[in-house]
């Protein structure tokens, strides 16, 4: 299986048809190893109008997708199509069930591929609601993280360094089941999206649960 994806690792980074994809990194990935794939890949393109190109031309509706997208996008980039890649297997008459769909990362921990789940992600563009009884994180900019309670004008900023750390601290106050909502600002990069979600996969608290709907504002 390594040598599988040291090969695909070849693969996405010379990229298909004289094109690159710069991945984004990661450190200890919690999914190293998928089976049953088909890539499809977005490029940074910069003789685009909008500076992307979207590949899917390989994607196979019945297996897992491995979603390769280049780092330096932006997520107001990026965002539309991976809202039309979803769409596309949510609403084919031969998707599988048991198929997922991953964002392919370059680890750095092992030197090889990792991957981040993002089938259950719906994501809202522009959209600001969430449940009463969840927990907003705003990410404003890089660097800039802001969470707090709705119907609750006080808000506090959390630190970048410490991210997971302060969050853990800050969640683990409540006794009662939260409900943490994402919401990122559309001008971060791909690259740090990708590692923030991919801290976020390490919470792990018992009383806290990540909502599915995320939040793309302006």
């Amino acid at each position: 299986m390594k040598k599988i994806l040291i090969a695909l690792s070849v693969i996405v980074l010379l990229g298909c048809s004289d094109k690159s994809v710069l991945l984004p990194e990661v450190e200890n990935a919690t999914i190293t190893e998928i089976t049953d794939v088909s890539p499809a890949y977005i490029f940074y393109d910069e003789t685009k109008p909008d500076s992307l190109e979207l590949n899917k031309g390989n994607l196979i509706i019945s297996t897992n997708w491995l979603v390769n997208v280049d780092k330096r996008l932006t997520l107001k980039q990026v965002i539309p199509s991976i809202i039309e890649l979803q769409e596309k297997k949510r609403n084919s008459s031969h998707k599988k069930e048991s198929a997922r769909n991953y964002y392919t990362c370059n680890d750095t921990s092992i030197k090889n591929l990792g991957f981040i789940d993002f089938t259950d992600v719906v994501y809202i563009q522009g959209g600001n609601e969430f449940d009463e009884k969840g927990y907003k994180l705003i990410v404003k900019e890089k660097d800039s993280f802001l969470i707090y309670r709705p119907n609750n004008d006080d808000g506090f900023f959390l630190d970048s360094e410490n991210l997971i750390t302060n969050l853990k601290e800050f969640l683990d106050e409540s006794e009662l089941p939260n409900l943490l909502v994402l919401s990122f600002n559309e001008n971060i990069s791909f690259q740090y999206y990708i590692s923030l979600k991919s801290k976020l996969s390490q919470l792990n608290l018992e009383n806290t649960t990540i909502n599915k709907e995320e939040y793309i504002f302006n």
